[in-house]
């Protein structure tokens, strides 16, 4: 069997239905699930890499990855994003067009914010000219290129690009998508917690939405607060 085959066979075998209709009615009904929630779901993807060693491989079995990721269920879009993560040690240059495809298909917030951080985030560390890339994103038509380059230094803390964060927030500040905003609101609370007054200032003089806004002060906030409140 393929390795595509040999996932869907597994997942399959566990799929639940009374645990789908709860988990696609969180996910506004955008994706069929199989009703694997997320535990047993990682045991079962521990299991399908013992099976196929594909994480082993000296590159990203792309070709693979992508027969993967046009099955229609949610849980195996979770897995690609997860072996893809895990697999960042053989990250080529070249491999940056699968991760915006990965982001600009299939894509809800779900999918996104596991692969801005942990997949796109590391990739520009390990290739930090092409994060230049981010500059088109940041404005992008596609609201989740846009929200993948608000995101992607979310675990950079002290070796964040301030001024490029700064400026994505900056751009997209009057932008009416709510995952927009709260992107950016997301990404300065992360950044607070490493420069807390750089980041309150930034917010107190650009004209955020609310949202981003209470959003991204909320840290800072809770620091403020006294202790027993």
């Amino acid at each position: 069997m393929t390795w595509k085959e040999t996932l869907e066979t597994l997942f399959r075998a566990h799929a639940a239905k009374s645990a789908s209709g709860p988990m696609e009615k969180y996910m506004k009904n955008n994706f069929p699930f199989l009703g694997i929630k997320t535990p047993e779901r990682k045991v079962l993807t521990k299991k399908f890499l013992r099976e196929t060693a594909i994480h082993k491989n000296s590159s990203l079995p792309t070709g693979e990855l992508k027969e993967i990721w046009k099955l229609p269920e949610r849980e195996f879009h979770y897995t690609v994003i997860e072996i893809t993560a895990r697999m960042h040690n053989v990250y080529r240059e070249e491999d940056l067009a699968f991760f915006e495809e990965l982001v600009t298909t299939n894509s809800w917030w779900d999918s996104v914010d596991g692969i801005a951080p942990n997949i796109i985030g590391v990739y520009f560390q390990k290739y930090p000219a092409k994060a230049a890339c981010a500059d088109k994103w940041a404005v992008h038509d596609n609201i989740w290129l846009r929200r993948t380059a608000i995101l992607y230094q979310l675990k950079y803390k002290a070796r964040t690009d301030e001024e490029r964060l700064f400026h994505y927030c900056r751009l997209n500040r009057e932008h009416p998508e709510f995952f927009i905003r709260k992107a950016i609101g997301w990404a300065l609370r992360e950044y607070s917690k490493t420069e807390p007054e750089k980041t309150a200032s930034y917010i107190h003089e650009t004209g955020l939405s609310n949202l981003s806004r209470k959003e991204g002060l909320k840290h800072i906030q809770r620091r403020k607060m006294p202790k027993g409140v």
